[in-house]
C-alpha cells in the first residue's frame, strides 16, 4: 500500500512540473498573467485530461480484451467520433450548425458507434475477440466514409479537415472541459471499482468466473465508459494516437498489472504525457505549431514496434 502511494505521489510530482513548464514555455518568451490564465491554462487543462483519458481507456481496455497491445481505437468509437467531427467541418456552415459544432457533432458520433456496437455486441456479452473483429470493422467502415465527405467537400475546408484528422489541442469552451473531466471521472470510478475483477479477468474469463467474477457485467461497464471517456477526448482533440497504447504498457512494464495501481497511474502519466507532447508541438518549431498527433505518432510509432517484438519474443529466458 506504501509503495503504490509512493508511485502515485512522484506521478502526481511529474505531472505537476509539465503543468509547470507548459504554462512557462510557448511562443510568447515572457508571458503575461492574461495570457498564463485565459489561454495556456485551459490549454494545459484539455490536454492533461485527454491524455490521462485516453491513457486510463487504454489500459482498462487492455484488460477487458485480454491483449496489451489493445488501443483505445479499436473498438471503432474514435470512428464514429472523427466521421461526426469532419462532417461538422466540411459541411457546418453550409447546413447553418458552424465549425463550433464540431466537439459536439464528433460526440454524438461516438455515441452513434458506442450504440451500434452495444447492439452488435449483445449488450457488451460478445467475447474479447469478437469486440475486436467488430472495432476493427466499424473503423474501416467510417474510414471510408471519411475520405467519401473529405472528398466531397469544398476543398478550402480539407485542410481543416487534415489537421482536425492527426489530432491537436485546442481551445475550447470551459463547459466542454469540464464534460471531458467528468466523463475521465466515471471512467475512473469504474476502473478502480472493478480493479480486482479485471485482475481476475486477466487469468482468463473462466477463471474469473469460477472466482465469482460476473463477467458479462463487467464487461458493459468498462465498455460503456471507455467508449464514452473516447469518445469525448477525441471530441474536443481529434485522433491523437498511441497515448492509450504506450503509456499503459509502459507502465505495465514497470509496476506490473495490479490495475488498482496500474488504472490511476495511467491516469497521472497519460496526462503528464500529452501535456509533455503538446508543449513541445507549440515550441519546437515556433511560431509554427505542429499537431500533437503527429508527434505522439512519432514517439509512439517506433516504441508501439519495440513493445510489439518483445510481445512476439516472450519473456527472455
Amino acid at each position: 500500500m506504501r509503495d503504490r502511494a509512493t508511485l502515485l505521489v512522484l506521478l502526481g510530482a511529474l505531472l505537476l512540473v509539465v503543468l509547470v513548464a507548459s504554462l512557462w514555455f510557448g511562443p510568447v518568451q515572457h508571458p503575461t498573467a492574461d495570457i498564463v490564465l485565459q489561454i495556456r491554462l485551459p490549454r494545459a487543462v484539455l490536454a492533461a485530461l485527454v491524455g490521462a483519458g485516453l491513457a486510463t481507456a487504454g489500459a482498462l481496455l487492455q484488460a477487458l480484451l485480454q491483449n496489451p497491445l489493445a488501443d483505445p481505437y479499436v473498438l471503432g468509437i474514435s470512428g464514429g467520433a472523427a466521421l461526426g467531427g469532419v462532417i461538422a467541418l466540411a459541411f457546418g456552415w453550409s447546413v447553418g450548425i458552424g465549425s463550433l459544432s464540431v466537439p459536439l457533432v464528433a460526440f454524438v458520433g461516438a455515441l452513434c458507434a458506442t450504440g451500434l456496437l452495444w447492439a452488435v455486441a449483445g449488450g457488451g456479452g460478445m467475447p474479447p475477440h469478437g469486440l475486436l473483429l467488430s472495432g476493427i470493422v466499424f473503423n474501416a467502415f467510417a474510414s471510408s466514409l471519411i475520405v467519401f465527405v473529405t472528398t466531397a467537400a469544398d476543398l478550402s475546408r480539407v485542410a481543416s479537415v487534415f489537421l482536425w484528422l492527426i489530432g491537436s489541442i485546442r481551445l475550447v469552451d470551459t463547459w466542454m472541459i469540464g464534460a471531458v473531466a467528468g466523463f475521465l471521472a466515471l471512467g475512473l470510478g469504474v476502473g478502480l471499482y472493478h480493479a480486482y475483477a479485471l485482475n481476475l479477468l486477466s487469468q482468463g474469463e473462466e477463471t474469473a468466473a469460477h472466482l465469482g467474477v460476473e463477467v458479462a457485467r463487467v464487461r458493459r461497464w468498462i465498455l460503456l465508459s471507455t467508449a464514452l471517456m473516447i469518445g469525448a477526448s477525441v471530441a474536443v482533440s481529434g485522433l491523437i494516437g498511441f497515448v492509450g497504447l504506450i503509456v499503459p504498457h509502459l507502465l505495465r512494464l514497470v509496476i506490473g498489472s495490479d490495475h488498482r495501481v496500474l488504472v490511476p497511474a495511467s491516469a497521472l502519466f497519460g496526462a503528464a504525457f500529452l501535456l509533455l507532447a503538446d508543449t513541445l508541438a507549440r515550441t519546437l518549431l515556433a511560431p509554427t505549431e505542429l499537431p500533437v498527433g503527429a508527434l505522439t505518432s512519432l514517439v509512439g510509432g517506433p516504441l508501439f514496434l519495440l513493445l510489439l517484438r518483445r510481445e512476439l519474443r516472450g519473456p527472455s529466458r
